[in-house]
């Protein structure tokens, strides 16, 4: 899997190439780069008013301070830059340069040949170079981020379908405690709720979730429902309670700092979303690949009635992954509010079609028994990046729902004839010489 990961980037990267300019303080450095030491007299710094044009102007500033240059910054809306123009000519300070991002080039050229005094002087925009746009750190850091409430729930589907199970709910769980937190929070306090009644309105969001994976492993475990019916059920249930608790209405009412978890970043610039994405496929791989309960809930898929006569609870090992599926499900919930800032029941439309699928391409047999939980994120990733790539590409949604159904389908196929050849050779050898 890992090998048609890599294929998947490549093949995207190549569809991709084009002409990039860099942003931000990128662009400063680049245009600072490219200029002579001869240049001499005041410039100016001209861009638009997002966070790449501030740290494009500002580390221009202070790189041209550096060779004793007179600088002026003109940012922000088309009438503010227009304005600090107008204040440099009043001031008798014609630049002999204006520098800018390419985005701004073209309002700042429009804004300079309407200025009387200022339409001969060279407008400078950062070199540009051939580079994949799928390749570029934001969008690979958005493939990512994007793929984190998906890839979460899918390590608890892992080891659901590792038991021979299936959980449709997920979905409808996931829109669930977006609702349920989103609610608590309204009721305590809403814009204004402490850092405290967050905390606990995503604990109780992730308990709710909790309690009905809890159910449909009761209902599996104790009257021995086939998962498929049983989690059906439950997906139904939780969507309907998610619109009755909401009214049918989105709720908005979090404070900004609850955004932090979806849009922030920790460390060099890493989404807390994927952090967290990465601790709880770390804490999964530990607890498949380390300890007893991991051993049993591959002994539960590969054959429950040879793992109840070793002496494994089944049934225990059973609730134990549904219920780690709903609190999975709904801590994917909290992260999905916090990126959209609210909560609503029509929020993860067919999510758990794709959770269960980022399982499959992972390598997870759908006959139970087998599978890795770092191969579900790999699968993840590869759902994700088909999708982006398609994007990219501007294949529309229609055509990416038939190529994504052929990726599942072919992993499906995938899985039984390995397991038909590995079947194929247990006979060979069975047979007598």
């Amino acid at each position: 899997m890992l090998f048609i990961l890599v294929l998947l980037c490549a093949y995207f990267s190549v569809a991709t190439l084009t002409e990039t300019y860099p942003e931000g303080a990128d662009a400063a450095e680049a245009i600072a780069a490219q200029l002579t030491d001869t240049l001499a007299g005041p410039v100016a710094a001209a861009a638009g008013d997002t966070g790449a044009d501030a740290a494009f102007t500002e580390r221009l500033a202070r790189l041209l301070g550096q060779r004793d240059l007179e600088v002026t910054v003109a940012a922000g809306s088309p009438r503010e830059v227009r304005a600090a123009f107008e204040k440099l000519l009043a001031e008798g300070k014609t630049p002999v340069r204006i520098f800018t991002t390419r985005e701004a080039h073209a309002t700042v050229a429009r804004i300079q040949g309407n200025l009387l005094g200022l339409e001969d002087v060279p407008l400078v925009a950062p070199p540009s170079h051939t580079w994949p746009t799928f390749l570029k750190t934001n969008n690979l850091l958005n493939v990512a981020n994007q793929i984190a409430v998906m890839a979460i729930v899918a390590a608890g589907m892992t080891m659901v379908i590792i038991t021979g199970g299936i959980d449709l709910s997920v979905g409808s769980l996931i829109a669930l405690s977006t609702v349920v937190t989103a609610w608590l929070v309204r009721r305590n306090g809403g814009v204004d709720a402490s850092t405290a009644t967050l905390m606990a309105a995503s604990l109780g969001g992730i308990a709710i979730c909790a309690s009905f994976g809890s159910f449909s492993g009761l209902m599996i475990t104790r009257f021995e429902l086939p998962p498929f019916i049983a989690t059906l059920a439950i997906m139904l249930v939780a969507r309907g309670f998610a619109y009755i608790l909401s009214e049918g209405r989105p709720i908005y009412e979090f404070p900004e700092r609850f955004t932090w978890l979806g849009r922030g970043s920790i460390g060099p610039g890493i989404p807390a979303a994927v952090a967290l994405m990465l601790v709880i496929y770390a804490l999964a791989w530990v607890l498949m690949s380390k300890t007893r309960l991991g051993r049993h809930i591959y002994a539960v898929g590969g054959n429950p009635e040879s793992a109840r006569l070793s002496g494994i609870p089944n049934r225990r090992v059973l609730m134990f992954v549904y219920t780690a599926t709903g609190a999975l499900a709904g801590l994917g919930g909290i992260v999905m509010a916090s990126q959209l800032k609210g909560g609503a029941g029509t929020y993860a439309p067919m999510y758990e079609l794709y959770i269960v699928a980022a399982a499959v391409v992972g390598g997870t047999s759908l006959s139970g028994g087998e599978g890795r939980i770092p191969g579900t994120l790999i699968g993840a990733f590869i759902i994700a990046v088909i999708q982006n790539g398609m994007n990219l590409t501007n294949v529309e949604s229609y055509t990416q729902n038939v190529v994504l159904g052929f990726v599942i389908l072919g992993a499906v196929l995938l899985d039984r004839l390995k397991k038909r050849g590995l079947a194929l050779r247990w006979l060979r050898r069975a047979q007598p010489v």
